[in-house]
């Protein structure tokens, strides 16, 4: 069979991909074309509901908002909601993952690849500009306002927001720990410690008394540079001496 008689079939036939990969892949390299690879419909049409839910949970809050209100802005039918999040519950679960991962990444990963120092400068100041922006602090007095009522909001929020957060960063350390750069036997307690250095102090003023005079980026890049230091003098491997000669064997003495 001539692959070249397929070249004017190249095609899509339906929202989620080719219905013959295999021979789509064949007549577009026979026919010099490039293939390029979309994000299906389906998934852009499920974070664009997403975007709009967001929007809507920020200014009405959890218990105010349904999933008709919700269809209704983003244009979409109430079985559309339920066909790509199982409930109010699930779509909240969801804008909460997406807004977590504008700190992180979508990968699942902090990159293991950088050395301490940068990635907790990096991770802390996305942190700290993220944490202190209106939409979040208006988020976060929502949850709080509402938790009583709904419990089970303020669970979905820890692990999709902070927990996940928590849970990347310790798997880093873990991992430069392992390779003897860091000092971190228990790295999701150092997480812990790391994390709340840097937001506490900034998380506390924007929700009780916010001033955007402390909010200026020389102040927040100072801040997270000292909790940065102030993380490694605890945690970073320490170099042995012997007499006057620095050893190439570092010790992880924890208290």
């Amino acid at each position: 069979m001539s692959i070249g008689k397929y070249c004017f079939k190249l095609k899509r036939t339906d929202e989620y991909g080719y219905q013959d990969e295999h021979l789509m892949s064949m007549a577009a390299e026979h026919c010099g074309e490039k293939i390029v690879r979309r994000v299906p419909r389906g998934e852009k049409r499920k974070d664009q509901i997403a975007a709009v839910a967001e929007r809507i949970f920020l200014r009405r809050g959890f218990t105010e908002t349904t999933m008709q209100i919700i269809a209704t802005e983003a244009g979409a039918s109430k079985e559309t909601l339920y066909r790509h999040f199982g409930s109010k519950e699930e779509l909240f679960s969801e804008v909460i993952r997406s807004r977590s991962a504008r700190i992180t990444g979508n990968e699942g990963e902090l990159p293991f690849e950088v050395e301490p120092r940068q990635l907790l400068r990096d991770l802390g100041l996305r942190l700290v500009r993220f944490v202190v922006n209106r939409e979040s602090l208006s988020l976060y007095r929502a949850i709080v306002s509402e938790v009583g009522r709904e419990p089970e909001l303020g669970q979905i929020f820890y692990k999709q927001g902070p927990g996940r957060v928590i849970g990347q960063l310790a798997r880093y350390l873990a991992a430069v720990h392992g390779r003897g750069i860091l000092c971190c036997s228990d790295p999701e307690l150092a997480a812990r410690l790391f994390l709340g250095a840097v937001l506490s102090n900034y998380q506390i003023l924007g929700l009780v008394a916010p001033d955007e005079s402390e909010f200026i980026d020389e102040k927040i890049q100072t801040h997270v540079a000292g909790a940065v230091e102030l993380f490694l003098a605890r945690y970073e491997m320490r170099v042995s001496h012997e007499s006057q000669n620095v050893t190439d064997t570092g010790s992880c003495d924890e208290p």
